[in-house]
């Protein structure tokens, strides 16, 4: 029996010239109507960039040839007639005394709802939609009467219009604590022992002869701001130690480390990006939610 000759088959497909352990790639052509289609999405792109608005400029994006904004000038005119109908009740909200809007069913209903909605798209962010704030971030509960700045309708919208902490409206509310440990002012014994006395106050598990030492560090160093007997100071934004309301935590940990890097949250002034009307509308949502005083 003659074996048969076995002839090295030529390959139709050139390779990359590529490869891997013995491995070649093919260069095979795409498809052809793969290649068309994307032919075909270039110029459709291409279209598109002329046609409507597309590429970001300075002030604004590109217009495009088909009036691509169209959409939004009618929102736009939508919005501004809604703000023309609604112009005598703004008017009105404006020169309300903020305790007297309740007074007046139609004009309070309009200030709900009206200051509901600025929340939700303002302020909701950090307090939460429920407006019961996140403790360990520094973002207070709205819904409860410990209010560092004061919880009158007033005091709501002051703290609304000017913000707190910023570097932006000079007549911010502003306020700030020692770094008492990070700058030495205490050192870690004493950091301890005011502590505990924090804790003692509060009415939580403590080390008795550690917060009796405590009390004098108390005394010297926190008692200016917080007040002798820790019930806070409103007008300076120093909160009441009293309780067992705390903005960042009440915990032994939590408390050890507000004193020695201290907290500094900072809320920005709405006056320059809502209207007179819209911070009282919304100063009078969030005193109706059940906190404030």
């Amino acid at each position: 029996m003659c074996a048969k000759k076995v002839t090295k088959v030529e390959r139709e497909v050139p390779t990359t010239g590529h490869s891997w352990d013995g491995i070649e790639e093919f260069d095979n052509p795409m498809p052809r109507w793969w290649v068309w289609v994307f032919y075909a999405c270039i110029v459709w792109g291409v279209g598109y960039t002329i046609a409507y608005p597309a590429w970001p400029l300075v002030t604004q994006a590109t217009q495009g040839l088909l009036g691509g904004t169209k959409n939004r000038d009618l929102v736009a005119a939508e919005i501004a007639g809604w703000d023309a109908r609604n112009a005598e009740v703004k008017a009105k909200l404006i020169a309300t005394d903020l305790n007297a809007i309740k007074d007046d069913p139609a004009l309070a209903s309009y200030a709900e709802n009206a200051g509901a909605a600025v929340f939700r798209t303002n302020c909701a962010q950090c307090h939460g939609s429920g407006a019961a704030g996140v403790q360990q971030l520094g973002y207070p509960n709205l819904l409860d009467d410990d209010w560092l700045w004061g919880g009158t309708m007033e005091d709501i919208h002051l703290t609304v219009t000017h913000g707190i902490r910023n570097t932006t409206d000079a007549d911010a509310r502003y306020s700030e604590m020692p770094k008492f440990g990070a700058d030495g002012l205490l050192d870690k014994t004493q950091i301890g022992d005011v502590v505990e006395y924090v804790l003692q106050i509060s009415g939580q598990e403590h080390d008795a002869a550690k917060a009796t030492a405590g009390a004098q560090v108390f005394a010297d160093n926190c008692a200016a701001c917080h007040m002798d007997d820790g019930s806070g100071d409103r007008a300076q934004g120093a909160p009441k130690l009293t309780d067992a309301v705390w903005l960042y935590g009440g915990s032994r940990e939590a408390i050890t480390e507000t004193v020695t890097y201290a907290r500094y949250g900072v809320m920005p002034n709405w006056n320059e990006r809502l209207t007179e009307d819209d911070i009282r509308a919304v100063s009078y949502y969030v005193h109706s939610l059940g906190g404030g005083e």
